[in-house]
């Protein structure tokens, strides 16, 4: 996806902040690594508030920076390390920072084993090569200097998530209501797991599946007291399995077997809220989602808050079996390319769209979206009864016209079941060479204007289309024959006037129709 403005702006505030933030490059010893990440003393109670620009200057202090001197050292010296490679002028990584700062200070404050550290890959391309380092920005964990790519999220809680899992924490004991009490105030969405003890064929599939999932935090507890305050209806006895979201549908208890895939299979269906909000951070776990099929709002913040509620009950009648996801119609870097795929990029009113997981069909509400309109919309989605959506351009007026203009509401009447034969050319605006083929079309227009059989036709594939044209190079000339409009014959761009008379000439049999000197 392209980049914005709001991207350039933030790149440009927080690369401010962090140029003032940069450890100085040094040749200390080890010893002196344990110094580069001690935390300034913690503002004592009652003192000046801190701002968030210090706290978060604070928190970049906690996170080594890289050079040429001690990358080396800090990989081969520790035994986890979590590496940010990055580029000042890289926006994606400016808005990764922060994030990677928070999270590092809260895995000091759980006393994670790892090291959290940070490259200028741009300043230091020998480092950066050495790390593995080969765009921006670049998430690497080495153990013991091995290295393996990042998995996770992109938010500070799923930063540390991941990282916990992977540097032995996998699932979180709570044995006391105090701490589960503690926990509630730190985490919105976790899977809680309850047995009578932590073993057994059923324990050791959930501890499998908790290692496998590198984004939602697992919980166990044994005692009912603790489970209840996690999940007030958890079953008083024996296995139980359940997910908790900080939003209006916030338990979903599991009931299928306790086998490592298949609670996998449960976290996938049921980790986002009943209506996600579609952002930079989550998009790339929104789009890889199992549910079959996603239905996209489009809408101004204002007109979203009125469908909220509407929304979220459409989405529990369809829960786990279409996702229903709301995207700001004002965020160009999100909503346009979408919107581009329904000839809708300059809309402002809210526009209810459909995908398949493949995105190999695309559906659109033409109606009203009321919330009735919405869930008979999501039925038929899932009953196979909507049909694909084909954009168009308005139905122009080509009475007078010696070359038609064809939409995509016109192809079958006036292509496929017009009786005629037609010579159509399949142009786009960005195409280089489509002008040059568009005055040679006008001309062997003029040239057959008495032919009373010959229509001569265009269509802006970017604007239009039809499942029966499917064109990947432009210009392309298309010739349908009266009698085969299944099977149309495709003419070079790069002959001469003369060489495209002929052709046509012969395909279509034309007698007594000369091959003008002036073409």
């Amino acid at each position: 996806m392209s980049t914005t403005l709001r991207f350039i702006y933030v790149f440009l505030a927080l690369f401010l902040l962090f140029s003032f933030n940069v450890v100085a490059e040094t040749d200390k010893d080890d010893d002196d690594l344990e110094e580069l990440l001690a935390v300034d003393e913690e503002v004592e109670a009652g003192s000046v508030k801190v701002s968030e620009a210090e706290v978060l200057t604070k928190a970049q202090r906690i996170v080594l920076e890289l050079n040429n001197d001690n990358t080396e050292r800090a990989v081969n010296g520790n035994e986890f390390v979590l590496l940010l490679g990055y580029a000042p002028w890289c926006p994606r990584s400016a808005e990764l920072m922060p994030h990677f700062a928070e999270a590092a200070t809260s895995l000091k404050e759980l006393g994670t084993p790892l090291l959290m550290a940070k490259i200028d890959a741009d300043r230091y391309p020998n480092s950066a090569k050495f790390l593995g380092i080969k765009g921006f920005p670049t998430l690497l964990l080495f153990v013991n200097a091995t290295s393996q790519p990042y998995s996770g999220g992109f938010t500070a809680d799923d930063i540390v998530i991941w990282a916990r899992k992977k540097t032995g924490t996998p699932v979180i004991r709570i044995s006391s209501v105090t701490e589960a009490e503690e926990f509630l105030k730190k985490y919105q969405t976790f899977l809680v797991g309850r047995s009578d003890k932590f073993e057994g064929p059923e324990y050791e599939e959930f501890l499998s599946a908790a290692k496998s999932d590198n984004e939602t935090q697992f919980v166990e507890v044994s005692k009912i007291e603790v489970a209840q305050v996690m999940y007030p209806d958890i079953k008083p006895a024996g296995h139980f399995l359940g997910i908790v979201k900080s939003e209006p549908e916030r338990y979903t208890a599991y009931d299928g077997p306790f086998t490592k895939n298949k609670i996998l299979e449960f976290i996938d269906y049921t980790k986002f809220p009943l209506v996600t909000k579609l952002t930079e951070m989550n998009s790339i776990k929104v789009y890889s989602s199992p549910i079959k099929y996603q239905v996209l709002v489009f809408a101004n913040i204002d007109n979203f808050k009125n469908l909220l509620d509407p929304l979220q009950d459409v989405a529990r009648t369809f829960k786990s079996k279409i996702m229903i996801i709301y995207v700001d119609i004002n965020d160009e870097n999100l909503a346009k390319p979408f919107l581009t795929l329904f000839g809708l990029e300059e809309s402002k009113n809210t526009v209810v769209t459909a995908f398949d997981n493949g995105m190999s069909s695309k559906y659109l509400l033409e109606s009203k979206p009321t919330q009735s309109n919405i869930e008979e919309f999501c039925n038929n989605l899932l009953q196979g009864s909507l049909s694909p959506y084909f954009k168009s351009q308005p139905i122009p007026d080509n009475t007078e016209a010696s070359v038609h203009v064809i939409v995509g509401k016109t192809f079958d009447e006036e292509i496929l079941s017009s009786e005629k034969d037609v010579l159509l050319e399949v142009l786009t605006p960005w195409c280089i060479n489509c002008e040059a083929i568009s005055k040679q079309v006008d001309k062997l227009a003029k040239h057959y204007r008495g032919s009373s059989n010959l229509i001569f036709a265009r269509i802006d594939a970017s604007a239009n289309e039809h499942p029966k044209l499917q064109v990947n190079d432009y210009p392309t000339l298309l010739l349908y024959r009266a009698n085969d409009k299944t099977n149309p014959i495709k003419l070079s761009t790069k002959s001469s006037l003369k060489e495209l008379a002929a052709s046509i000439n012969k395909h279509l049999k034309v007698k007594n129709q000369v091959v003008k000197d002036e073409l």
